[in-house]
């Protein structure tokens, strides 16, 4: 998913030592009362990174990384996080070689679908799965998003006779740290984003001196295109350029040297211009940052420092004809909190929230703030101007699902409580210190109108509560400006809470110029307590998908309507343990799909996928 990774590549400076000293109200580890010396030890490790960071030629060079590695091997202990039989798909996937021809053994693909390649990425942890550690520091944990990215791609090769030979591949994106630890054969980064704060102090320390970096450099988000170029991206580092053919990792992108900081997994092309607006954020100042690339790949046009007071983990920003649009919500990163004993990474129920809406290349004092009810928004389904409104569509939430309970505590208790339906029965769960997260991630299409003449803001719910949807959709062609309809993934939510884990079990198109009502291949029903009209496409029972996209029809000289086009998506069926890959007439959401595609292995569930063309 959602999304989307959130593991973060902080970067220290001396900035941290400026920051302010205020208390945070937290639950402490037991362990910081009999740590307390340790970590003295660790609020101080800041101030000396700088020194490490500043001569790495003085010391790294003194450093032994097998003393290091020694080091680490004899105080944490490596255990691998368990899988519940329900979540056997979440389970990582070796890479197949090939291309392997695969072929459609339920419909057909049609004869307008365009040549291209549909690509998924995902995470897929190297060495069977998700990590923990264990030492007289406590316990350190991967968060559910981390692991290495791996790619899914589908290849449609049409003859000039109208036959389609279609062929499936997989591979890792190989980043540097894959190959620090491929070559290695073994995990080496410690885990650094939950768990009890000694260790995961611990854990940014010996990172860093053995590896040069606090975290690993995951790839596992999303992939876009920019200039003919595909990328991985997942939003802790630079996006990894890929071979669209091979699947092969090229070098990172980093704009000629111009952005050398995180980079969002969802960046946006502007209409008209084909400019690229990209956002980065980090856990030290500035903390967040825009940025304008150029229609060629080549330039940064514009880069402006935003000047925020805090950390907002934002995962995707939006656009409209002239403006950038910034969701400052509080999901929060805090380097100060983490030395106190809290997480890096924590939704503030009770903080502000905000929406920013800048001119395309202004700067802070140019930003127009809204105020809005606080909630979490991770994705945006769109924005575009109407009159003197700026419209934003997204996917809301009462919490934020990223990155889970403090220390990792109860994973499974806290998340089936938050994927939890407002009809689900009580006995479902058992009474548990879990229970005030009851269907927080209950996720439904939302809308924020912007008055810029007034500064007013109108916010109201687009869909009901039948149904929880998120990785919303449009036609790309539609990015930015005014539409009629949206796509997302439904999400099921007794086998999410049962399993702990989303999972998606349909595909929802969203009418916004419609009554509300919805209509499902299984059944219609005339009132949704909502606004928008929605058709279900479900898969059925123990069937889910991930990195659903829209594939628009190929002009062929016909006026094409906005909804011309397919849904394709990734399935698998959790009772034959079979993936294929389904494509969905977006004309006929409730109809069967067009075409079903079984490949050569089952591929796990994963966050975004594209539709690209494939030059020639």
């Amino acid at each position: 998913m959602a999304s989307s990774s959130f593991a973060c590549q902080i970067k220290l400076s001396s900035s941290l030592h400026d920051q302010s000293q205020r208390s945070d109200h937290h639950h402490r580890s037991p362990l910081l009362s009999s740590t307390k010396p340790l970590m003295k030890e660790f609020e101080q490790a800041p101030l000396k990174l700088i020194n490490i960071i500043n001569f790495p030629g003085i010391i790294f060079k003194k450093i032994s990384s097998r003393m290091l590695d020694s080091l680490v091997d004899s105080l944490f202990q490596f255990v691998d996080q368990p899988l519940l039989p329900s979540q056997k798909n979440f389970a990582p996937v070796e890479e197949l070689g090939g291309p392997i021809e695969v072929s459609c053994d339920e419909g057909g693909i049609p004869i307008d679908f365009p040549e291209g390649v549909y690509i998924r990425n995902g995470s897929n942890p190297l060495f069977g799965g998700l990590k923990s550690t264990e030492s007289f520091l406590g316990r350190s944990s991967c968060i559910w998003v981390e692991g290495e990215g791996m790619l899914h791609a589908v290849y449609f090769h049409k003859d000039p006779n109208g036959d389609w030979t279609v062929s499936y591949k997989n591979k890792y994106v190989e980043s540097e740290t894959f190959k620090l630890e491929t070559e290695r054969n073994r995990p080496g980064f410690l885990p650094a984003i939950e768990g009890d704060s000694p260790s995961v102090m611990a854990a940014h320390f010996l990172n860093l001196l053995r590896f040069g970096m606090i975290n690993k450099l995951l790839s596992n988000t999303n992939i876009f295109e920019h200039s003919g170029k595909l990328y991985a991206i997942s939003e802790n580092h630079l996006p990894q350029e890929i071979d669209v053919l091979t699947l092969q990792t090229r070098d990172e992108w980093d704009v000629n040297g111009a952005w050398k900081r995180p980079f969002t997994s969802h960046p946006k092309k502007a209409p008209g211009s084909g400019e690229l607006v990209i956002m980065g954020v980090e856990a030290i100042k500035p903390f967040f940052e825009v940025g304008v690339i150029s229609a060629d790949g080549e330039r940064m046009v514009h880069k402006v420092d935003l000047k925020l007071s805090r950390s907002p983990l934002i995962h995707e920003m939006g656009i409209t004809q002239k403006y950038n649009v910034i969701m400052d919500f509080p999901l929060l990163l805090s380097i100060k909190r983490l030395m106190k004993g809290g997480p890096l990474i924590k939704y503030d129920s009770e903080g502000y929230a905000r929406i920013g809406v800048m001119p395309r290349y202004g700067d802070a004092d140019s930003v127009k703030w809204f105020d809005v009810k606080t909630q979490c928004t991770l994705h945006i389904i769109n924005c575009f101007e109407d009159g003197n409104e700026v419209v934003v569509r997204g996917c809301r939430a009462e919490a934020s699902v990223l990155p889970g309970p403090e220390r990792g505590e109860r994973k499974h208790e806290w998340f089936s409580r938050g994927y939890k339906h407002v009809g689900m029965k009580e006995e479902v769960f058992p009474n548990d210190d879990y229970s005030h997260m009851d269907g927080k991630f209950f996720t439904r299409a939302y809308e924020w109108r912007l008055n810029m003449e007034t500064g007013g803001v109108e916010e109201r719910y687009l869909s009901g509560t039948d149904f929880s949807i998120d990785f919303p959709m449009v036609n790309p062609s539609f990015t930015g400006l005014k539409h009629k309809y949206a796509y997302a993934q439904v999400i099921d939510s007794l086998a999410s809470s049962i399993s702990g884990n989303m999972k998606y079990g349909g595909i929802a198109k969203l009418h916004f110029e419609e009554e509300a009502s919805y209509k499902s291949n299984s059944h219609h029903n005339e009132n949704n307590n909502g606004l928008t009209k929605m058709e279900i496409h479900k898969f059925g029972e123990g069937i889910f998908c991930s990195g659903s996209a829209f594939v628009s029809k190929e002009e062929g000289g016909n006026n094409i309507d906005e909804d011309d086009g397919w849904i394709v998506c990734f399935v698998h069926n959790e009772l034959t343990n079979l993936s294929k890959v389904h494509i969905i007439d977006a004309k006929n959401m409730v109809s069967e799909p067009v075409a079903k595609i079984t490949l050569p292995q089952r591929v796990p569930y994963g966050f975004h996928g594209a539709f690209f063309s494939i030059p020639n």
